[in-house]
């Protein structure tokens, strides 16, 4: 081998192990996170008895005001309104507000009619009867923030399914922390196939890593389908102002300000009884629509620490098809290649086999070998396909300047 070809091995390696260190210390703070959970959530994951939470002293108010925004959900909402009925022990301090985002179907006609069997306060808001008729899922939580009247907002999607316990769970966390102003939520996602089985996969790496970065004080991500925040908050960092122009980013943008704004404040809730669950994209169009949309918002970030982690795991999913080139070439050894690719896959696995016991599917772990192959080229094209910055999404044509 050339001293270009040992140059290149070396690289590939120290790529994977810089990866590899970063995710074993992801592994040891998710760690952490589940092994201090309170003992209540402990009894209530189990099946024991939980009783009725609340978030603080009682109120002449809702204690939370829980805010989905919605487009065109007329066959998702039902599901969880269902979800919402069911929750225990909180529902006297909760109120509901749902955006509706100019939706084409009966997404109104499906709230007006639950309203009525729903144990709390349920408000319909049109984006369209507002002044400007703004659009987006932005326009749709300020305007939410704006009407609510409890101090904490409790956020997911239309197409979501929350269980039982999951506003109770909130309340939980907030009571036993006060120091707590942005709480994220594990997301799951659901289907069957090999989509989206890769899929959920992926996802529940997303989760790790955000909740991990959490719990090491350096917040890189969370998910918009489950999270909570004071809703004070928001207005004291003027909420999306600086990144309206991004369609996304609705909860990371938000996540990175409170956190800067209010440093040690951010907390994940490592709960299974918050665990939200939404439905996997059915198509690889959909997917690749839905996760170019995710990608647009990268270059947009205001801290370093998103930014490197994005680069650095770029690289390391790169280093597996870059590598197999470069041996196909005759520059490198397999072994190197294989050595480079083998501390990747442990590093995986090493994050993904605690968080996937916590979600409830541990038999994914199989499927690692099988993502890591396909994911490299998967994850440079939405990248530059982000940066490009132009994407379809619900029936709207997106371009991010």
């Amino acid at each position: 081998m050339s001293g270009a070809g040992a140059a290149a091995a070396l690289a590939l390696l120290g790529i994977n192990g810089a990866y590899f260190w970063q995710m074993l210390r992801f592994r040891s703070a998710w760690r952490r996170l589940a092994a201090h959970r309170g003992p209540a959530a402990q009894a209530s994951a189990a099946g024991g008895p939980s009783g009725s939470e609340d978030a603080g002293p009682k109120a002449s108010g809702p204690v939370f005001s829980i805010v989905v925004a919605a487009r065109n959900e007329a066959a998702s909402l039902p599901g969880l309104l269902h979800d919402l009925q069911q929750q225990r022990g909180v529902t006297a301090g909760l109120e509901l507000i749902i955006v509706d985002d100019h939706s084409t179907d009966a997404t109104a006609q499906v709230v007006q009619q639950a309203a009525a069997a729903l144990p709390f306060p349920v408000r319909l808001v049109r984006l369209a009867e507002l002044p400007g008729a703004p659009t987006g899922k932005k326009a749709a939580v300020q305007a939410a923030l704006h009407l609510a009247r409890a101090p904490w907002v409790l956020l997911t999607d239309a197409d979501c399914r929350v269980p039982a316990g999951w506003v109770q769970a909130y309340a939980r966390l907030i009571r036993q922390d006060a120091a707590a102003r942005f709480i994220s939520g594990p997301v799951l996602l659901t289907g069957r196939g090999w989509l989206a089985t890769l899929q959920g996969l992926e996802l529940a790496g997303l989760v790790g890593v955000g909740a991990a970065s959490i719990g090491l004080g350096r917040p890189t991500m969370c998910n918009g389908a489950n999270l909570a925040y004071r809703r004070a908050d928001f207005f004291a960092v003027d909420g999306y102002r600086g990144n309206e122009q991004v369609a996304s980013g609705d909860d990371e943008f938000l996540l990175h300000k409170l956190h800067a704004a209010f440093p040690g404040s951010i907390r994940f809730l490592a709960d299974e009884n918050a665990v939200v669950r939404t439905a996997a994209q059915p198509t690889v169009g959909q997917l690749l629509r839905q996760r170019v949309r995710w990608a647009s918002k990268w270059r947009h970030y205001q801290t370093t620490a998103p930014q490197r982690l994005a680069v650095l795991v770029l690289l390391s999913n790169l280093t597996f098809p870059v590598g197999a080139g470069l041996w196909l070439l005759g520059t490198v050894s397999g072994v190197g290649v294989l050595g480079a690719w083998s501390l990747k896959l442990l590093a995986d696995v090493a994050l993904l086999r605690p968080v996937l016991g916590f979600l409830g599917r541990p038999a994914w772990l199989w499927w690692v070998p099988v993502l890591q192959l396909a994911y490299g080229p998967y994850a440079l094209a939405t990248g530059l396909l982000g940066l490009r910055g132009r994407y379809e999404w619900k029936g709207r044509h997106t371009r991010v300047a």
